[in-house]
Order: structure tokens, then C-alpha cells, then sequence
């Protein structure tokens, strides 16, 4: 090894001791971003106070944090894997339904939480013009520490230092707000094709229009509401419109022939999930409680709700391009039922309860709720 390289190691070390050290004698919202990380921004050509987008996904538990490039374009920075959300797939309505949010939110500095009961926290703004547009109701969702959520994501308390840090030093680099994107799944043509007949499709592809938006162009969407639904303006540069465009035509041609060749299923959750990473050490006990464990043993099973895979959706059959003038369409109610497979012992159940509930009876007993204001 050279002296070069010798020096190096040693001063990288030294710096590494040193954050700890401040690390250990800061207040837990003033800790330092973590030199490992620091590193990685470097490796990517990205800076502490650059802009950040932040991306979440339900099904795989998975938060992104991308930071804007010297180009202007977002770049991915890094995944942390989320250790609790509750709930099903699909949209918050309601105070208590347990539902963490999923649509376009901004996240602003006032929104930043010291104190929280969880370690650290953000609130990601629900709801927002479009949640109030259809009467959503509840209040101070976040992403929080711990590992206990009831329509928050839960990040341990490692997990969310680092985030907040992440968020903290993009603020102080002058970044007034950032847009803060929930969705049910990663937005493929297999996801979108696999939840062709789920009450919430609809919606779920007015979300997929602004995640091709953000992959073909790397901008920060922008986003509004008109007549109940998000809509989404053209980018600037008639370069990276076109490359929406073509994604657009090749995801949306993709979805179609899925639908012919698989049938829909639904994803199917007593009360939400956890990224797979978080499994082993939830039966070691290493990071405090997990708020309904038993519900974890049973999340994400896939039942069969359309045996038919060569029909195709009404839905589909005009989606190559996204409409221009967005209708008055509404979002299902989340008790509109769809035919589902399940086993024949099960009991009948009530008409009046959600069918995603009423689904769930034939797997597990009721289990008291989680901590948390939803």
C-alpha cells in the first residue's frame, strides 16, 4: 500500500470517528448525516444541499430519496427499507381506517418534527387538495422511527435519523418543500396489469401517469387536481415530453397484453407490511415492538379475483394515450366489492362491511389496534 493510500485510509477513519463523536453529542434532529452516506452522495456527484424527491412504496416497503443532479434531473440517491405500514392497498379516506396515504404530497420545513413521540418525524401532508376534494379525512400522517404504524411509515429510529438529516441539510440548502410520492406498488405494466379489477384501479393509474412522468423525465412532476382526479403538466422541454410520451405508449401496450395472458389478482393484508429484510430481526426482538405482529404473517398473499385472463378491461382498452381533458370519473367507494376466491368453510359475511374486512375474517381474528393517530 502506498503513502497516498495509507494517508487516505487514515484521515477517512479519523473523519469517520469524529462524526460519531459529534454524532453522540448532538441533539438527535442536529446529528450529522452519516459518513458512509455522505460518501455515497459524493460517489454519485451529488451534494448535502441539493433538492430531494422522496418516493414510497407500500407493497415492496421500500422508500426511495433521490436528489437533483447539476443537470437539473433527479437522481436516485438511496432505498431504505421501511419496517411497518398499516393497512390495505389503496387510498386514505378516513379518520382511523389504518390506511397510509397514497398520491402527490409536499413536504415543507414547518413539517418537520423534533420532538415526535417516534424519535424523529415528518408529516408528508395528507390531506391534500385532491384527499379533500373527496372528503378525506384524518391528520398527521408521517414518517416516523420505531417500528409501529397506524397510517404512518414506520422507519426505525437509525432509519428515520438518517432520512431526517437527508431532508434537514436539502432545507437548509434552500430547498423550500419537496414532493413527497406514496404508491400502492412500484408502477409497472405487471403490478398494473396483476390489479386490473381492484375497486381502486382508476385511481391507480392517474397515479401511474405522474411516476412515467417522473421515470421518463427525472423532473419533479407538476402536479394538480381537476374535477376529482390529478392531472399533471407537460414538462417544458419538448425533448423529455416526448420521451414521457413514448414510455407512456410502450407501458400502457405492455399493460394490455398482460391483461390477456394473466389473471387479476388482489394483494391481500390483515394490516399492512414490512420490508422482508426486517423479518428476521423481528424474531430476534433487536428493534422494540412491531405494532400487530401477527398481522405480518399473513401480508401480501395474492387471491385470484378474475380467472379470466383473456378479458380485458373496459378500462384498458383505450389507455395507450392518457385523455386530455380529465373526466368527472370518482374513485369506487372502498366497499364496492369484487368476486373473490375463498376457501368454502369460511363464514358468511356481513353486507355492510368493507370487502377487503370481510376477506380478511376467513384468515385471522380480530387483533386491538395500533398506537398512532391516523
Amino acid at each position: 500500500m502506498s503513502i497516498w493510500s495509507k494517508a487516505l485510509r487514515v484521515a477517512v477513519m479519523a473523519g469517520a470517528i469524529l462524526a460519531g463523536q459529534n454524532a453522540l453529542a448532538a441533539p438527535k434532529h442536529e446529528v450529522p448525516i452519516p459518513p458512509a452516506t455522505l460518501a455515497l452522495m459524493e460517489a454519485k456527484g451529488l451534494s448535502p444541499a441539493a433538492p430531494i424527491l422522496i418516493r414510497a412504496f407500500k407493497k415492496e416497503a421500500e422508500l426511495e430519496i433521490w436528489k437533483r443532479g447539476n443537470d437539473g434531473r433527479f437522481v436516485h440517491f438511496k432505498t431504505f427499507p421501511i419496517c411497518r405500514w398499516s393497512g390495505q392497498l389503496g387510498p386514505k379516506t378516513t379518520q382511523g381506517d389504518r390506511q397510509v396515504p397514497e398520491g402527490f404530497y409536499v413536504v415543507t420545513p414547518a413539517q418537520l418534527n423534533p420532538n415526535s413521540s417516534y424519535h424523529l418525524s415528518f408529516d408528508i401532508g395528507y390531506p391534500n387538495a385532491f384527499d379533500r376534494s373527496r372528503g378525506g379525512s384524518g391528520a398527521f400522517l408521517m414518517v416516523h422511527g420505531a417500528c409501529s404504524s397506524a397510517g404512518c411509515f414506520a422507519m426505525t429510529d437509525q432509519g428515520v435519523s438518517e432520512i431526517y438529516a437527508v431532508v434537514r441539510e436539502a432545507f437548509a440548502g434552500g430547498q423550500q418543500a419537496f414532493q413527497f410520492q406514496s404508491f400502492p406498488f412500484r408502477m409497472t405494466a405487471e403490478n398494473l396489469a396483476k390489479h386490473r379489477s381492484d375497486q381502486h384501479i382508476d385511481f391507480w393509474r392517474q397515479l401511474k401517469e405522474g411516476s412515467d412522468r417522473f421515470e421518463a423525465t427525472r423532473e419533479e412532476p407538476v402536479v394538480g387536481v381537476s374535477f376529482g382526479r390529478y392531472v399533471f403538466e407537460p414538462s417544458r422541454d419538448p425533448a423529455r415530453e416526448a420521451l414521457f410520451k413514448a414510455r407512456r405508449a410502450r407501458k400502457e401496450a405492455a399493460v394490455a397484453a398482460l391483461s390477456r395472458k394473466k389473471p387479476a389478482i388482489m394483494t391481500t393484508y390483515v394490516d399492512g407490511g414490512q420490508h422482508k429484510s426486517f423479518r428476521a430481526q423481528a424474531k430476534r426482538g433487536t428493534f422494540g415492538p412491531v405494532s400487530q405482529p401477527d398481522a405480518l404473517a399473513l401480508a401480501g398473499r395474492e387471491v385470484v379475483i378474475g380467472g379470466d385472463a383473456t378479458a380485458q378491461p373496459a378500462s384498458l382498452a383505450n389507455a395507450a394515450a392518457p385523455q386530455a381533458v380529465p373526466s368527472a370519473q370518482a374513485i369506487p367507494a372502498r366497499g364496492a366489492a369484487k368476486a373473490a376466491v375463498v376457501p368454502a368453510s369460511a363464514p358468511a359475511p356481513a353486507a355492510d362491511r368493507p370487502f377487503y374486512k370481510r376477506l380478511f375474517d376467513v384468515f385471522t381474528p380480530n387483533s386491538a389496534n395500533g398506537a398512532g393517530r391516523t
